[in-house]
């Protein structure tokens, strides 16, 4: 294991993995629920943009080890930690759910863009050059649904 100890990048790491797992889970809700006559594409939409958040969640994780600290442990260690707010609403329209799941990702952004600080602080050029990706694919996922609900 490298010999890492930025407990600065791991902090903006782990906030940023909880906050993944809550849009992860927020989408796939939305992907589970959503109807109307646009059901089909905006189904397909948010399942397709979960995968890519899922997807990350392994590679931030790893990163938190990588800098010799723990991460993320449990369901509840999540629910302590993440800023995006969960929906248990019976019934969103689909338009509420396109405007939250953009505010959301453009939250993700900005953890995104704390991640990158603290790591070119510390001189951490791995996790650095990984948020860039990250935040490629959250900017896309923000023009996506901005694209979708026409502004």
């Amino acid at each position: 294991m490298p010999d890492h100890n930025q407990p600065a990048v791991a902090d903006t790491l782990n906030a940023l993995l909880a906050d993944s797992f809550a849009l992860y889970l927020k989408t796939k809700n939305y992907h589970w629920h959503v109807a109307g006559p646009h059901f089909r594409e905006l189904h397909l939409l948010f399942d397709e943009q979960a995968a890519q958040i899922l997807a990350t969640t392994d590679l931030i994780a790893e990163r938190v080890r990588k800098n010799g600290a723990a991460t993320l442990r449990s369901i509840g260690d999540i629910g302590r930690r993440q800023t995006i707010r969960d929906d248990d609403s019976g019934a969103v329209a689909p338009e509420a759910m396109i405007k939250a799941l953009a505010a959301d990702n453009r939250t993700l952004l900005g953890q995104l863009k704390e991640v990158k600080a603290a790591a070119e602080r510390d001189g951490d050029i791995a996790t650095s050059g990984l948020v860039d990706g990250w935040a490629d694919e959250t900017e896309q996922r923000i023009w996506f649904l901005e694209a979708t609900a026409g502004y």
